[in-house]
């Protein structure tokens, strides 16, 4: 059993500290049926929209006499006793019942100080985070309704701390898109490291998990403001990226790029290149 939990707080651990998204968790066995309820458990029909308070919140906490299991996230109230197993007294998420622990979700910080509902401070990848949880609380748990504090008034509008927190999140959807963009443009190396030869990058037309009709060749990226590079695979033929057509180019693709630099050692158009030092 303490194996179990063991496990169980590491699988948990491991998603929030690297920033897991949550719907990702159903295609990892062993790990998904932590968080989602029981496999054929029908899910029971909404009820109105309820306002709680904080100190009613505090009584759905599984206990025998309780009135039920609920949990909060950004203010919205869920129903998680068909997760009972995990989220009821002795579960491996205990922590999680009876609170609005929004906060947690990303950080991994289950003390008591760290189950806080405040997300003010986080990053906006971060609050991307915090948004999928809730939609996958909303997907697989019953919504109860509001939870009367930091996130909803005592007439269930919404507060200047949510509407923060949503610009938060949107600045993280943008930059996210904007990654993926970048992430096209030049995807991520292959590497690979042995005691006999070193590090060893080269690109492929799958390299990165970016499928792609070029293979390009190993480059450093440094963007601005960043101490440390990396490897990205860049196009060497045809115009440059955002180079409008018809107009005379060099036809080295994005070779000329500034932010990039070449390894020292490796030959310029090389697919591979062997890392000195």
């Amino acid at each position: 059993m303490l194996g179990y939990l063991a496990a169980a707080a590491t699988c948990l651990a491991a998603v929030v500290l690297v920033g897991w998204d949550p719907w990702l968790l159903a295609d990892l066995p062993g790990v998904s049926y932590l968080f989602s309820p029981p496999e054929g458990t029908a899910t029971p029909k909404e009820a109105p929209e309820r306002l709680l308070s904080i100190t009613e919140l505090g009584r759905y906490i599984g206990t025998e006499g309780s009135p039920g299991l609920y949990l909060a996230l950004l203010g919205e109230v869920f129903d998680v006793q068909r997760g009972h197993k995990h989220y009821g007294p002795g579960g491996s998420y205990s922590f999680f019942a009876g609170r609005d622990a929004s906060r947690a979700y990303v950080t991994g910080d289950f003390t008591e100080t760290g189950l806080a509902d405040d997300v003010s401070g986080l990053s906006p990848l971060e609050m991307v985070n915090v948004k999928n949880w809730l939609s996958f609380y909303h997907k697989n748990y019953v919504y109860i309704g509001k939870l009367i504090g930091r996130y909803y008034d005592e007439s269930g509008r919404a507060t200047e701390a949510l509407k923060v927190a949503d610009e938060v999140a949107e600045a993280g959807l943008k930059q996210q898109a904007k990654s993926e963009e970048e992430k096209k443009q030049f995807p991520p190396c292959n590497s690979e490291w042995t005691s006999s030869t070193g590090t060893r990058v080269w690109c492929s037309k799958q390299s990165g998990g970016v499928e792609r009709d070029w293979v390009g060749v190993p480059r450093k990226l440094y963007k601005p403001g960043a101490k440390n590079h990396r490897c990205v695979c860049v196009r060497t033929t045809g115009p440059p990226t955002g180079h409008l057509e018809p107009a005379e180019h060099s036809d080295r693709g994005d070779l000329d790029e500034p932010t990039l630099q070449e390894y020292e050692g490796c030959h310029a158009l090389y697919e591979w290149c062997v890392l000195k030092g």
